[in-house]
Parts: C-alpha cells; sequence; structure tokens
C-alpha cells in the first residue's frame, strides 16, 4: 500500500468490538492458542503464520506476548489487510494470496513456521479444500510446531443445547446492536467503504467478494476437523478448547 492509515488503533478497535459481540468468548480462544504456542516454542521469538489473518488480531496479540516474535499475516481481503499493515508496520509482514489456491505457499518466506493459527475464517471453504488446506500447513510447520483452527465447531453430543446456547448468543449480539454497544458486519463494511483512505480498498474487496459473501458457509463438528488433521499426517490432533458451540481444533506436526 502506498500510505498507511491514520488511525489504525482505531480500526483495530471497531473491528474487535464488531468481532466481540458475534463472539464474546473471542479472547479465550485466542488465548488457548496463543498458550500452545508459547507451549511448543523454545525462546522468545516464535515464528507465526496467521492464516487467513484479516487485520491481524492474532499477530498483534502474540507480539504482546513475544514482542520479539516474527509475525506474517496471509489474507486476500485489501480492506482487512490495510488494516493489518497499518498496525503492524516493521513488526512483521502482511502477504495477499488466495487460499483456495494450493499455490498460496510459494508467497512465504522459506523458513518454516513453529505456529500457524487461524481463526473464524476456513468455513468459507469447501470440505474438500480444508481438508487440502490441513495438509499444506503441515508442510510449512517446523517439526513439532502446532496448527490451531478455531471456528464454529458443535460437540455432536449436545443436539439439543448447542442451537440454544446459539439463540442465546445471537439475542445478546442483537442487544448490543441495538445499543450501539458494537458495530454490526454490514455496518462496519459500510463504514469503511465510506473511509476516505479505505474506500479504494473497500472497492477491491467488491470485485473479490461479490455482495460480501466469501462463500457459502460449512461448519461441520469438531470431531471432523481433529480426523482431517489426523488424515493430514499430524502426529497429534485434539480438541484445544471449547466454548459452548465454538471449538479450536489443534494439530502437532
Amino acid at each position: 500500500m502506498s500510505a498507511y492509515l491514520k488511525n489504525p488503533a482505531v480500526w483495530q478497535e471497531s473491528w474487535d468490538r464488531q468481532q466481540q459481540a458475534f463472539m464474546p468468548d473471542r479472547e479465550e480462544r485466542f488465548g488457548a492458542m496463543l498458550d500452545a504456542v508459547a507451549a511448543v516454542t523454545d525462546g522468545d521469538a516464535p515464528r507465526l503464520l496467521d492464516l487467513a489473518g484479516g487485520t491481524g488480531s492474532i499477530s498483534l496479540r502474540l507480539l504482546a506476548r513475544f514482542p520479539k516474535a516474527q509475525v506474517t499475516v496471509l489474507d486476500q481481503d485489501p480492506v482487512l489487510m490495510a488494516v493489518a499493515e497499518s498496525s503492524l508496520r516493521d513488526r512483521g509482514s502482511v502477504i495477499d494470496a488466495d487460499l483456495k489456491d494450493g499455490g498460496w505457499r510459494s508467497k512465504l518466506p522459506g523458513e518454516p513456521f513453529d505456529a500457524v493459527l487461524t481463526a473464524t475464517a476456513l468455513h468459507w471453504l469447501p470440505a474438500e479444500r480444508v481438508s487440502e488446506l490441513y495438509a499444506e500447513v503441515r508442510e510449512v510447520l517446523r517439526p513439532g510446531g502446532v496448527f490451531a483452527n478455531a471456528d464454529h465447531m458443535e460437540d455432536e453430543g449436545l443436539p439439543e443445547l448447542s442451537p440454544k446456547l446459539i439463540a442465546r448468543r445471537a439475542a445478546l449480539r442483537d442487544v448490543r446492536y441495538a445499543t450501539g454497544a458494537a458495530t454490526s458486519w454490514p455496518d462496519w463494511w459500510a463504514r469503511a467503504a465510506a473511509d476516505e483512505q479505505l474506500a479504494a480498498k473497500a472497492a477491491e474487496r467488491a470485485l473479490i467478494y461479490p455482495e460480501n459473501r466469501h462463500h457459502q458457509e460449512w461448519n461441520p463438528p469438531a470431531t471432523w476437523h481433529v480426523e482431517a488433521l489426523r488424515k493430514a499426517g499430524y502426529r497429534e490432533a485434539g480438541v484445544l478448547w471449547r466454548g459452548g458451540p465454538d471449538a479450536a481444533v489443534a494439530g502437532i506436526r
């Protein structure tokens, strides 16, 4: 990008509030994933790939814990990448790549990563592509490195409770929107499109994601993801964190 945003911290804050309204336990899932990074890291400078990392939310939190960390944010959204690049500046790199294309790995730096983390992003991909992606991620991890994916992953053992938890969360979210405590998803994008610095990026985004959609959402249970990780060759795979109908799964290379 030609120039950094004037107030990236403000855009980060508004994004976090919008996301937090949608996922009240967002920080908890981040914390669990960062704990996993700390557990597999020898030293104070872990190498992180923030996969489909958006504004760099995960990277910024890792840098707060490990100031010497080396972070790479990979995404395709021009608006979110502009916020990430302005927020990180010389503390990390931002790479433009489409995860639907297996060639995304060719854009990465040569050294393997200690951790690859992603949250609330891969549900836009179809099942067969997620399975392929899990295997591709394994190849960019060092031996003993960790991959974690946090998203909507219901517990198959709670078929009646899960919808009730989702409905309760939605009701609380609607109250936050109605009172102005948080900006809704469409309103956040409308504000970005109206911003002098982000308007051009929003126009680029509209060409990539017509009608503000990536793909039809696909949210299998956590058991599906754990099995996919095992099939992809991870020597360990399991549920790292759970919060009601959401979970984070992890695999160790």
